[in-house]
């Protein structure tokens, strides 16, 4: 059976389970997909290329007729792949922009059997859907604080207790600073980055807040989407204080593990911001082996970046809340007693 739908009724089976799949070339799926598509590719990124010279030098029939040439042959595997990764039977297809590519696959596939539902107007519709969520008005309550003050932690905690939180840092593989990148995978690509977070937002569209770190504009080489980062900028702030010697022991426990090297790296980074003398004070300490006044001048430039950045921002404090003796999950369940702002 084949049938096609629109993006919201396409995002609500995907989140239901309903397996999807992406028939655009390898390298457009790398560059953004839908979150949790298989790549299945009519035409691979040579034979697009391909395609895509016959269309423009002997017109559309000529590449259709080309095209069914490249992919003919491999029809039967496509439905091997679709069976491995859909045995239900039942899944979901898209291209750029619902034409040629997902209306052959999904004809194929059809064909074979398979329930088959495509998205009318493709993974570009998509995009607009994403685009459009950044621009709702999101009830944002901001995690604020210092660095090693265990923002990241905390939220963590938070996402245990069943609240809604975008977890910026972790969708963009970076905790924000110039160290941020150290032990972590790569960071995806930005449109990767944005499609994950609309995903995520799509969850909380009926929810009473929504939790976020304090965040600079970009985390690593990723831009927050602008409409997003806008209305973080305006929303209520909770101050997370923890004492400096314990933010400086937490960001050790973190970081000096990782080879000296690396650190001196990074550090040596940061000599335009942080200043040439900091940063030599910084690293000798660092070669010294000595960690604690490695970290300390760091601690000093980040904490005069935290409090220039958050004079920028308009939303209130609606509470500070200080860090002595209790666990990460304890502050996360102190949070919950909050009312709604």
């Amino acid at each position: 059976m084949l049938k096609s739908t629109t993006i919201h009724d396409f995002v609500a089976l995907a989140k239901e389970g309903t397996t999807v799949f992406d028939t655009r070339s390898p390298n457009e799926f790398l560059a953004g997909h839908i979150p949790g598509s298989f790549n299945l590719p009519l035409l691979n990124n040579d034979e697009r290329h391909r395609v895509g010279i016959s269309y423009k030098e002997q017109g559309r029939d000529a590449a259709v007729r080309l095209g069914f040439e490249l992919v003919g042959h491999k029809f039967a595997s496509f439905i091997d792949a679709a069976k491995a990764h859909a045995p239900s039977g039942d899944l979901l297809i898209y291209c750029w922009r619902g034409g040629i590519r997902s209306n052959t696959m999904a004809w194929l596939l059809s064909s074979a059997g398979m329930n088959v539902t495509l998205l009318e107007g493709g993974y570009k519709e998509f995009r607009r859907w994403c685009l459009s969520l950044y621009e709702h008005a999101w009830p944002l309550l901001i995690l604020s604080g210092k660095t090693g003050a265990g923002k990241t932690e905390i939220l963590h905690e938070l996402i245990k207790l069943g609240e809604s939180v975008i977890d910026l840092e972790g969708m963009a593989s970076h905790r924000g600073s110039a160290f941020g990148a150290i032990g972590l995978a790569n960071q995806p690509t930005q449109e990767t980055f944005e499609n994950n977070i609309a995903w995520k937002l799509d969850d909380f569209r009926s929810a009473e807040r929504v939790w976020m770190e304090n965040e600079s504009r970009f985390i690593g080489k990723l831009r927050i989407p602008d409409p997003l980062f806008a209305q973080s900028t305006t929303a209520n702030l909770i101050y997370i204080n923890r004492e400096l010697n314990d933010r400086a022991e937490r960001i050790l426990n973190e970081y000096g593990k990782f080879d000296h090297s690396i650190l001196e790296e990074k550090t040596r980074s940061i000599t335009k911001r942080m200043g040439g003398d900091r940063v030599k004070t910084s690293v000798d300490a660092l070669n010294a082996g000595d960690l604690m006044g490695w970290v300390m001048p760091l601690l000093d430039y980040y904490d005069r970046n935290y409090t220039h950045s958050i004079q920028e921002r308009t939303g209130r404090y609606e509470r500070e809340i200080t860090i002595k003796q209790q666990s990460s999950a304890e502050i996360a369940r102190e949070l919950l007693l909050l009312k709604p702002h």
